[in-house]
């Protein structure tokens, strides 16, 4: 993929893939966005937020770039970037407080240069905890979550999305107990039956869905079909 090269804090979304630097609250985030095919394209966009930058996380992990392709064929355009300290970004690590933050300032920024598009939010890992908890604050249009840390990281009192929400959960992680992952999903669905959730469970699938990137790519395509925007043209 050619991406351009562009100055920071774009006044419009670039229509074809870019990198670039957004202001955010503790310095520039680095950012790479990318566009659908005209005749796919709706009028959305798509964050798409990365895993632990302690543990090796950047926007460039396989399992972000395919989230973010499989979001991108279904018509929304994407914006990718890394947390703050990671890759070029501005900054230190802050235990998702911080990252929570540039988050906002990424969305922030989409909405101000598209400001009638619908804005989805999309995590791996650390990333999903990261738009889960944000989401509702940010007034997200859909929610994507794909192995989302439950019991390594504090998913209690969460303020719900209200959106249609998304968990993708393969059923033989390593990192990710996906036993609590479904117990949870089971308990919002008893505790929050108004919260639209769909759960994909994954058979024989690790936490980085090693051999299953493009079965990953299909149950995102087809589960966001019927949340999608209306056409861009």
């Amino acid at each position: 993929m050619n991406v351009l090269s562009l100055p920071a804090d774009p006044a419009s979304f670039p229509d074809t893939a870019a990198s670039f630097a957004l202001s955010g609250p503790a310095g520039k985030l680095e950012t790479i966005s990318d566009v659908a095919e005209a005749a796919e394209a709706r009028r959305g966009i798509a964050v798409v937020c990365h895993p632990h930058p302690l543990q090796g996380g950047t926007m460039h992990n396989k399992v972000v770039t395919m989230v973010e392709r499989a979001l991108r064929e279904s018509g929304l355009d994407t914006l990718r970037f890394n947390f703050r300290g990671t890759g070029e970004s501005a900054g230190s690590y802050d235990e998702g407080r911080g990252e929570g933050d540039d988050l906002a300032a990424v969305a922030a920024w989409a909405r101000r240069v598209r400001p009638h598009d619908a804005l989805w939010l999309a995590g791996f890992s650390f990333g999903s905890y990261v738009s889960i908890r944000n989401a509702a604050r940010l007034h997200a249009d859909a929610l994507i979550s794909i192995a989302p840390p439950v019991g390594r990281w504090d998913f209690e009192d969460l303020a719900l999305p209200g959106c249609p929400w998304l968990v993708v959960q393969g059923e033989e992680d390593e990192i990710v107990e996906p036993q609590a992952v479904f117990d949870w999903v089971d308990a919002l669905g008893r505790d929050a039956p108004q919260q639209p959730l769909e759960l994909v469970r994954m058979p024989e699938t690790s936490h980085f869905f090693h051999r299953r990137l493009m079965d990953l790519r299909g149950a995102i395509k087809h589960a966001v079909q019927a949340w999608l925007p209306a056409p861009r043209q």
